[in-house]
């Protein structure tokens, strides 16, 4: 982005009203303290009308979509978001949010677009630039927000734990990972060397969330790895105290988390008993922007992912606490547990967005 253009943004960024979001939350809040305003989401793409179809079935009226794929050097057009906005209205639908389609999930060596994260020099400038131009392009399409991921291992796993009926849960046990010496194309990444890549990256991108009101969500490294790091890697955000450390990097109603509960859960000792006050920390802020709303059995480097009624936490407690700090975007089913008979996931995300429905009927019919 040219020096001009991108002080014009910091510019008007910087004018946004002291009356915050975080504010707003809490003034709603007190006018009507037992209003539920969250609901069951989704994020499963593609986004075409056989999809849109299964979500509204299901009950999931707010989803975050997958526009066309840019290419290796492209980004999302107005046109581009305009057009998956009215397939998702003529579903029905409401695209609450959109995946960019770069700062995935992915390892990096499998990342066709990995540059922002390698600290590639004109490249990961020409990215920044991209992403950009597609918040603008969500500001003119009216969609509020985005998420994103700012990994190097992407999801890191072992061998998978049989479940109920069958199932397989996908499961990390630290002490079973193999390659953990391996380099990545990343080489050595330091905690320090991670914290100026993120903060290079929000430094350019939250002002201009700030000039057109576009929340960016950004997800937790999953799972957390030793602080010595993995395949040569510090994972700074797969702690709580790293993600407190992230949001502050820049103070904004549009900067914060796609607080995954699992996630979190995956970085602590006693996630039944911590877990609460996580959320209830990032909620009472105004940082949680998405939930991906699953349950784990076990702890820090020995877990597996279960069905949301079986794990160790306490998911109708979380979403009471959810509803407490008001928290007004998507629950949505994730990593569902797999099985041969269901090789597309829909009966897993069916049951998902059902567990979900209840806990917040029951929730809304008994506030207390």
């Amino acid at each position: 982005m040219k020096r001009r253009s991108f002080l014009g943004w910091a510019a008007a960024s910087a004018a946004w009203p002291a009356r915050t979001a975080a504010a707003e939350t809490r003034t709603a809040r007190a006018a009507s303290p037992d209003k539920l305003r969250m609901h069951v989401g989704c994020q499963r793409g593609p986004t075409t009308p056989q999809t849109l179809d299964f979500f509204k079935r299901h009950g999931v009226e707010h989803i975050c979509g997958y526009p066309p794929d840019p290419g290796l050097d492209g980004h999302w057009s107005t046109e581009d978001l305009k057009r998956t906005k009215d397939l998702c209205q003529r579903h029905g639908v409401s695209l609450d949010m959109v995946a960019l389609p770069l700062l995935s999930s992915s390892h990096i060596d499998h990342e066709r677009r990995g540059a922002i994260m390698l600290a590639a020099g004109a490249d990961r400038d020409r990215d920044i630039e991209h992403i950009q131009k597609m918040i603008a392009a969500c500001a003119a399409a009216e969609i509020p927000a985005i998420k994103y991921n700012l990994s190097l291992l992407g999801v890191l796993r072992t061998e998978p734990t049989t479940g109920r009926g069958g199932s397989r849960y996908s499961t990390w046990k630290l002490a079973e990972a193999k390659n953990s010496n391996r380099l990545t194309r990343a080489g050595r990444v330091s905690q320090d060397a991670a914290w100026e890549r993120i903060t290079y990256f929000l430094d350019r991108v939250i002002p201009v969330c700030n000039q057109y009101k576009i929340r960016a969500a950004c997800h937790p490294h999953d799972p957390g790895v030793p602080p010595s790091g993995f395949q040569g890697i510090v994972r700074v955000l797969g702690t709580v105290a790293g993600l407190k450390k992230f949001v502050e990097i820049q103070e904004s109603p549009y900067h914060g988390l796609n607080l995954c509960i699992g996630t979190v859960a995956e970085m602590l000792r006693d996630p039944r008993k911590e877990i609460c006050e996580v959320v209830r920390y990032f909620g009472e802020r105004g940082k949680i922007f998405n939930i991906h709303f699953r349950n784990i059995r076990g702890r820090r480097d020995d877990f597996c992912e279960t069905y949301p009624d079986e794990g160790d936490l306490d998911m109708l407690e979380v979403a009471r606490t959810l509803h407490e700090v008001d928290y007004q975007h998507m629950l949505m089913p994730d990593h569902m547990p797999a099985h041969p008979d269901d090789p597309d996931g829909l009966q897993a995300f069916a049951f998902g967005y059902g567990y979900i429905k209840g806990l917040l009927q029951a929730i809304e019919s008994s506030p207390d």
